[in-house]
């Protein structure tokens, strides 16, 4: 009955505020109720009466400067507001409506019409009723019009007065914040989240503080992301989702057993506390069981449409078969070959009918277009034709699409990416066996083999670290010209696990060109096994090829310098903030290794 009152509801308002736009005055729209607008209610003119005062009295109006007209309320006995010239108690006052009338209603409806300068004035005019434009922006994002969107929710939460935010802002505030980032509004959404944080409600705060950790860990800088875990800690002691959070954490620093040991504290405290509802705890108790399998399965599970394809793409994977031998042959300068054979040329050509996006021959990897949109389609396909991962291109292409959607995250690696690696490492096998000739980039098929090898390296790098450094060490003796830059890679991964020589003799191969990474891993190992003054001179040949590194390692709160999309440059800020996001926190847990670096300022004459 009610769903049937607020269908009915819309369509008279909708109706009735087309009329009102036409004159912006009463009678005028009076008139056209008693006429027309009682057809919208099926023809019955007293409802049709009774409603339109409330409605007229919440419209803006454009010639008022956005402001409504509201009507005196009349006594029971004195004439009734819908200029029927009869009293209250006879005409409206006995009209029992079949459901309530939001006050916010007619304001709602004004932000879903109004476009361009005419939003903007009434955006600016600041009297939209907070509940209006939340639903309006809600609206706006399920209907796909971002940018409408955006500008309604940006109205909602630039008012100053916080205590007006509708109970239901939370979902809004995380819009905001995703717009924000897809439509690439980064100081934007910086300074959403500062506000929230500096000024907000304390449940809007907790938000943000989770959002500002999720973000950390997108982009890899661990130590920003455990400083917003914290305070968000601080800020919402018992949110369940603290534990979500800190799982992901745990499981993103390389700390699985941890991440299951802290999740079962969290599961303790909060089950006790009774305050969570049946659902929230059976997540709790699975996310204590196995904390990994447990956020994969919430990761696939949350992709919609793609969630039955991606679960069947992972049972395919558990009982993939061993993959079958290729071809390899040794050229006139002793390089080894790896040639596509025509069978596999063949289940290629079936599987791109399906997945119709090209690898980026020209980069290391990518796409010449995105193959998400479509992916329903591609994944159903080869699960209905496991045979095409016979093909190193069909596996090439699988890789470099599940190492950009999921390459980010750790707990995906042992369901996606480690029996792709199984099957890579086969052929890796085979080829070791044919002689000891190098396997180089721009030879035959090779790219095809070396660039799944990489994306497999990426993919893994964080939920199964061992696994991807010893395949990106594989790969680096297999191609001594280094194509695929993994010699940065593999001397980060031998510097979190403290193997300090093995680092060191990794650092010291040769380079065509000096590379930040590789000189300032340098320096650290040396550091780390007390050679003090050849770690000076690592750290002087580091800067330089860059000489804001070692300032922007030692200050506590750097400005962030961003590349873009792109590489960073040689030499620049940003290539600086991006080996501090991916290396301070290994500077800063050994001993006295970032006042060292402080100290050498002086001596190599770098601000």
């Amino acid at each position: 009955m009610l769903a049937a009152w607020v269908e009915q509801l819309l369509g008279f308002a909708t109706e009735a505020l087309e009329a009102i736009r036409d004159d912006e005055h009463y009678p005028s729209f009076m008139a056209w109720t008693r006429e027309r607008g009682k057809l919208a209610l099926g023809g019955n003119l007293a409802m049709a009466q009774a409603l339109a005062p409330e409605l007229w009295s919440q419209t803006p109006l454009e010639r008022r400067g956005f402001a409504c007209e509201p009507l005196a309320r009349p006594g029971r006995n004195e004439p009734c507001w819908c200029d029927s010239g009869r009293k209250t108690k006879h005409c409206c006052g006995a009209v029992n409506l079949p459901g309530p009338v939001p006050d916010h209603l007619m304001w709602m409806l004004s932000l879903r019409e109004w476009k361009g300068e005419t939003l903007k004035a009434a955006l600016a005019s600041g009297r939209a009723p907070a509940q209006a434009l939340l639903e309006a922006g809600l609206i706006a994002a399920e209907s796909g019009q971002r940018g409408r969107a955006q500008q309604i929710l940006e109205a909602l939460f630039d008012q100053g007065d916080w205590a007006r935010l509708p109970e239901q802002a939370e979902p809004a505030f995380e819009l905001l914040v995703d717009l924000y980032q897809e439509r690439g509004f980064h100081r934007k959404r910086a300074a959403l989240l500062d506000e929230v944080l500096e000024h907000g409600p304390l449940f809007l705060r907790g938000v943000a503080l989770e959002r500002l950790c999720l973000m950390y860990l997108d982009s890899d800088d661990l130590a920003s992301a455990r400083e917003a875990f914290v305070r968000a800690q601080q800020a919402l002691p018992d949110s369940p989702t603290l534990a979500y959070i800190e799982a992901m954490l745990l499981l993103h620093e390389g700390n699985a057993e941890e991440a299951a040991e802290r999740a079962r504290f969290w599961f303790r405290r909060l089950s006790r506390q009774g305050d969570l509802d049946a659902d929230q705890l059976a997540f709790l108790a699975e996310l204590a069981d196995n904390p990994g399998a447990t956020l994969a399965e919430q990761m696939v599970n949350s992709e919609e449409d793609l969630a039955e394809p991606l679960a069947s793409l992972q049972a395919l994977l558990e009982v993939l078969p061993t993959a079958p031998l290729l071809h390899f042959q040794c050229n006139a300068q002793g390089e080894l070959e790896y040639h596509s054979t025509a069978r596999e040329d063949t289940l290629h050509a079936a599987w791109q009918e399906y997945f119709q996006v090209s690898v980026d021959e020209e980069a290391a990897m990518g796409f010449e277009a995105d193959p998400w949109p479509h992916a329903g389609e591609w994944l159903n396909a080869l699960c209905a034709h496991p045979e095409w991962l016979d093909s190193p291109r069909v596996v090439q292409s699988l890789t470099l699409a599940l190492t950009s959607r999921f390459g980010s995250l750790p707990w995906m690696a042992p369901s996606l990416f480690e029996p792709l690696a199984l099957r890579l490492e086969r052929w890796l096998t085979q080829l070791e066996g044919e002689g000891s000739g190098s396997f180089v980039w721009d030879v035959a098929d090779n790219a095809v083999l070396l660039r799944t090898g990489l994306a497999l390296v990426v993919g893994m790098e964080r939920g199964a670290r061992e696994r991807s450094r010893h395949l990106a060490e594989r790969l680096l003796s297999l191609d001594d010209q280094d194509s695929l830059g993994l010699r940065e890679l593999v001397l980060d991964q031998l510097l979190r696990e403290g193997r300090n020589e093995h680092a060191l003799e990794v650092s010291q191969q040769p380079m065509e060109t000096p590379m930040l990474g590789v000189l300032m891993g340098r320096a650290l190992a040396l550091y780390r096994l007390e050679r003090r003054d050849e770690a000076f001179d690592a750290l002087r040949e580091a800067t330089i090829v860059n000489t804001h590194v070692i300032a922007m390692l030692c200050a506590d709160n750097p400005r962030a310098a961003s590349a873009g999309d792109g590489v960073p440059e040689s030499g620049s800020r940003a290539e600086a903030w991006q080996y501090r996001i991916l290396m301070r926190d290994q500077w800063a847990n050994t001993r006295g290794a970032l006042a060292w670096l402080d100290a050498q300022r002086a001596r190599l004459n770098v601000r």
